[in-house]
């Protein structure tokens, strides 16, 4: 890296070494003759390079030793430093460089994306003659992952955002030390709602810079769990594991096909989307899960999956075509039986059915929900209906439609007249004057054309206020499904 001429005059020492030396001593620093030479040149490399790299906006000498340098350094006297430590958006070395030179024992690696300020760093380290210091000239994300003992860094970024980020490098019982202002609670507490599986609030340590008003917070979290490298080498031994990047792949070809109705009924397989929905099916449904669908490496197959659960790492952009609602979430890929179909001519079994025209697979899976919840003995898909594990369905329906028992059954013209049918419509008999059979079948009309002629003439209704034309079909069924629940009740 060139040496550009020095704007600051250093070559005088005026202030100089002895200077910094009463500085750092009134802050109860004291460096060996070795560490104040290098803290020294540290500083004239600072100030040389700074009008080309814009490495700091702190000029005035003693603000520099005091704001720069024992600034980087107090975290070391306060805390004990794990190493190797990673110095986490370092920009010209801080607090890395300070802190090696003030505890020399520690393997020190500072990460910076910037290529300038990567090639002043690796002057710094040449110069210096720095043991143990490596330059990382990259962004630090879960992908990189060779093992630390402990992460610090001053720069400005979220808590949270940044213990995900180190989440592939910090090992268990490794530490985070934050360098703040006085001001961070709010982010504190936030780290530690969402983190507090995987990390505890180790330190919280206030303090002060010698000699000035300046307050600070050395905040410290320490990791519970394993860095991703080895809960993902563990995955990926576990689990058959298959990173699918193209368009073109057979079985992501496959997988998009699910989005379909038509896709779910060749393949009898389904998308589960949602992480609610997503865990619940895991823990009562394993043998149906097939795979575990990511984008990110850090999304790993929960510990508790089934072994003969494959994972499936898609690139960001085939993900996202999966991933319909937007989740950001992993995604479940479950065998679903097929629909058995239903025979009219054995009737109808004790209790109430369900049968479902709806062509909105959200109202398809919203009406199974109500099925479940008030104690439908099965629910008859007809011809018209959207399929019950559709995508918009299956999270409608909030994972319910596992729990149904569904048949397959003739179209709305198809239904014969001697079975025990009772229709909703807007108009009829209201559901709540009703005396239910023993045995029935409630036949909410379709979006839209509603019911044929021959079920609206003897069709009940659910009584809503003049000016509002109809209910939503879901809505009126769940409404349906209640009074008869409720009428059960009674009876017994």
């Amino acid at each position: 890296m060139r040496s550009p001429k020095d704007p600051f005059g250093t070559s005088n020492r005026h202030p100089g070494i002895s200077e910094m030396a009463a500085l750092l001593t009134s802050a109860d620093i004291h460096l060996p003759q070795e560490g104040l030479d290098q803290l020294w040149k540290y500083h004239q490399l600072l100030r040389r390079y700074n009008p080309e790299l814009n490495l700091t906006r702190i000029h005035n000498f003693a603000n520099m030793v005091v704001k720069l340098y024992i600034d980087s350094i107090l975290p070391g006297k306060l805390v004990d430093l794990p190493s190797p430590l990673l110095d986490l958006g370092t920009g010209p070395g801080m607090p890395g460089v300070p802190l090696k030179i003030a505890f020399p024992h520690l393997t020190v690696l500072l990460a910076e994306s910037r290529q300038k300020r990567v090639e002043f760093l690796k002057t710094v380290v040449e110069e210096l003659r720095l043991e143990g210091m490596e330059v990382i000239g990259e962004g630090i994300s879960t992908r990189f992952e060779r093992p630390v003992g402990g992460v610090i860094t001053r720069a400005v970024e979220n808590m949270g955002a940044t213990l995900e980020r180190v989440g592939g490098c910090l090992s268990r019982g490794g530490l985070v030390i934050f360098m703040k202002g006085p001001h961070c609670d709010d982010e504190v507490q936030a780290a530690l709602e969402h983190w507090h599986e995987g990390y505890r609030m180790l330190r919280d340590l206030p303090y002060r810079l010698p000699g000035t008003p300046h307050e600070r917070r050395l905040v410290v979290f320490q990791r519970l769990g394993e860095p991703l490298a080895a809960r993902k080498a563990r995955s990926m031994a576990l689990h058959t594991f298959k990173d699918i990047a193209s368009l073109e792949n057979p079985l992501f070809k496959e997988m998009k096909k699910l989005l379909t109705s038509r896709g779910i009924r060749k393949q009898n397989k389904a998308l589960v989307s949602g992480s609610k929905q997503v865990s619940e099916i895991l823990a009562h449904f394993p043998e149906r899960c097939e795979a575990w669908i990511t984008s990110g490496e850090a999304d790993l197959p929960p510990s508790e999956s089934p072994l003969h659960l494959a994972w499936y790492r898609l690139a960001p952009q085939l993900f996202r075509m999966l991933d319909v609602f937007g989740t950001e979430r992993p995604l479940l890929l479950i065998r679903v039986d097929p629909i058995t179909p239903w025979d009219p001519a054995l009737g109808l079994p004790s209790g109430c059915s369900l049968m479902i025209p709806f062509q909105d697979p959200e109202n398809v899976g919203a009406v199974m929900r109500s099925a479940a919840a008030f104690g439908v003995h099965q629910v008859i898909l007809l011809a018209e209906s959207a399929h019950p594990y559709h995508p918009k369905a299956l999270r409608a329906s909030g994972g319910t439609a596992l729990r149904v028992k569904m048949m397959a059954g003739p179209s709305l013209d198809e239904i014969p007249e001697d079975l025990p049918v009772i229709p909703l419509s807007a108009e009829g008999k209201a559901v709540s004057k009703m005396e239910f059979p023993e045995s029935f079948a409630f036949l909410p009309g379709m979006e839209g054309p509603g019911l044929p002629e021959r079920f609206r003439r003897r069709a009940v209704s659910i009584p809503i206020n003049e000016g509002v034309e109809s209910l939503n079909a879901a809505t009126a069924t769940a409404i349906a499904l209640y009074v008869w629940s409720e009428w059960l009740k009674r009876g017994a």
